[in-house]
């Protein structure tokens, strides 16, 4: 029987039980599930990880199941980046139903045995460490020699050969100033009730910290007071997909404290990157239930255009647009979908006099890594050419994604030259300020 009329429930992730880890115990599960998805398939169109399933299936001496070696189920996890679209958006069987599938935190335990099981490689630990590479190259010195060389194409055939990094994937750019060291000029009293803490994310804080800037401009224009969270370090969620489910926790108990302390102090926490809201939303506190600190810290982060529709809502939200910003195309990026509020950031955009948001609720394929790995950048491609062919079939002056990552991704390889844009420059932008 499919479905039901209850709401989906998420399973706290039981991954200090030493079964976890079990691959005799895994291997029964994963196959118990990729039964399940045998039969059902609504799911192939998600991502690479349903098709490879299937293929792997059908192309079996049974065509079932059980004629699948358990290490070709490898390539089934390799292509899983955790998106969570099949357990929110199409799977019938998620609990309460009696089956209870989590496809996106099986593929996490599998991830887990792989990291435990054999080193990962250079390539994936260097990617996955953000915050290292942030601290790294996004200085005076090094940022602008990383930055030209990362455009010369004899030195991306090298980092083809040596780290296995793609020689189309677009990298990020480094700043030579951080957000983070523009903290005492964006730091803002207000004076009233309305306080926010920004969590700067890797990204922003190392490779786009105009975004902070704007974002800060915006909430001081509607008199919030503002500060920029110093003392923080990477959300976790890169490690989290690479299995390395130890470093997630360092991370968790440095950034708990930091950030629980604005969240007692009454502030509200803004980060401008969806899957480093999804994080401290749903997966850390499903890692560590017990925390009281990351449950108040869940309950008190928000995305900036969640953060703005609440202003809206109680009426604080200033209305004194400038300008209009015409027709945009609007990528809706998958881990801000699945937090399950809705579409906030089109609402918030259309309140601005004389603007249209067209949106197209598609996965970009990005993923942070799996988008410039040599093995899958093509894959990502092809996720992401839905959006590339509506967005280059159509007439749009601006294009923009709540992920910039994966904006700049959809951006890269479309036909058109587009820019992708913050959503919140726009408000900006909108205010004239």
């Amino acid at each position: 029987m499919e479905g039901g009329l209850a709401r989906p429930v998420r399973h706290n992730i039981d991954w200090k039980n030493p079964d976890y880890l079990n691959e005799d115990l895994f291997e029964k599960e994963l196959r118990r599930v990729a039964d399940a998805c045998h039969g059902c398939r609504r799911c192939v169109s998600l991502c690479n990880s349903f098709p490879s399933l299937f293929d792997l299936i059908d192309e079996s001496d049974t065509f079932e199941v059980d004629g699948v070696e358990y290490s070709q189920f490898e390539e089934v996890v390799d292509h899983c980046y955790l998106c969570d679209l099949c357990f929110l958006t199409k799977c019938p069987y998620v609990p309460p139903h009696e089956w209870e599938i989590d496809f996106p935190h099986l593929m996490l335990r599998a991830k887990a045995i792989k990291f435990n099981k054999k080193r990962p490689s250079l390539r994936d630990r260097v990617l996955t460490s953000t915050d290292s590479l942030g601290k790294i190259f996004a200085n005076r010195i090094f940022a602008p020699i990383v930055n030209y060389f990362n455009k010369l194409i004899f030195f991306r055939k090298i980092l083809s050969r040596l780290l296995h990094i793609h020689t189309d994937a677009k990298l990020p750019v480094f700043t030579s100033i951080t957000a983070k060291s523009m903290a005492t000029q964006l730091d803002y009293n207000s004076g009233t009730d309305n306080k926010v803490a920004i969590y700067t994310t890797c990204y922003h804080n190392y490779n786009q910290p105009e975004i902070i800037e704007d974002l800060c401009s915006v909430l001081k224009h509607n008199n919030v007071s503002v500060e920029i969270i110093k003392n923080d370090n990477c959300c976790g969620m890169p490690k989290l997909e690479l299995g390395d489910l130890d470093k997630v926790e360092l991370f968790m108990k440095s950034n708990s404290e930091e950030l629980a302390r604005y969240v007692e102090n009454g502030y509200r926490i803004i980060a401008p990157v969806p899957s480093c809201v999804l994080m401290f939303k749903q997966e850390l506190p499903l890692m560590f239930p017990e925390n009281i600190k990351l449950k108040k810290i869940s309950e008190s982060i928000y995305d900036p255009f969640e953060y703005l529709f609440s202003l809206h809502k109680s009426g604080d939200l200033k209305m004194d647009f400038k300008k209009g910003l015409g027709s945009i195309f609007y990528q809706v990026a998958c881990h801000q979908r699945v937090q399950n509020f809705g579409l906030l950031t089109k609402k918030v955009l259309e309140l601005v006099p004389d603007t249209s948001v067209e949106t197209l609720e598609k996965c970009s394929g990005h993923d942070g890594t799996y988008g410039v790995k040599e093995e899958t950048h093509k894959i990502s491609v092809k996720i992401a050419r839905p959006i590339t062919k509506a967005l280059d079939s159509g007439n749009y002056p601006k294009f923009i994604s709540d992920c910039s990552l994966a904006g700049n991704h959809i951006a890269n390889i479309s036909k058109r030259d587009y820019i992708a844009n913050h959503p919140i420059s726009l408000i900006k932008d909108a205010y004239g300020i």
